[in-house]
């Protein structure tokens, strides 16, 4: 089985940072595609950013110029740096993986969440 784990998320005040970061663990040959997802109170999930296998990205408006996506391959670890954060980055931060398996298939994972409160 293969596990997501976000760590990072907390009470930050408006204009702070905030590094996230998501291990993956378990039995696999790569991780393909990553990406972070926020859930604000009430709302629907959303995409926040995206990064391709050959570390291409992709970022939602809303983030654009204040949060960095990366990786570590040899480390399995995704990360997001939140820079110049808002109120409305308010939400419940989700790590996603596809993640390449031994069986030769490639799987979507969901983390479990981290939540990110910005709040004077």
């Amino acid at each position: 089985q293969v596990q997501l784990v976000e760590s990072g998320g907390g009470l930050v005040q408006p204009g702070g940072s905030l590094r996230l970061s998501c291990a993956a663990s378990g039995s696999f040959l790569s991780i393909n595609t990553v990406g972070w997802y926020r859930q604000p109170p009430g709302k629907k999930r959303e995409l926040v950013a995206t990064m391709a296998t050959h570390g291409s990205t992709d970022y939602a408006d809303s983030v654009k110029d204040r949060f960095t996506i990366s990786r570590d391959n040899a480390k399995s670890t995704v990360y997001l740096q939140m820079n110049s954060l808002k109120p409305e980055d308010t939400a419940v931060y989700y790590c996603n993986a596809d993640v390449y398996r031994h069986s030769g298939y490639t799987v979507n994972y969901w983390g479990q969440g981290t939540q990110v409160t910005v709040s004077s």
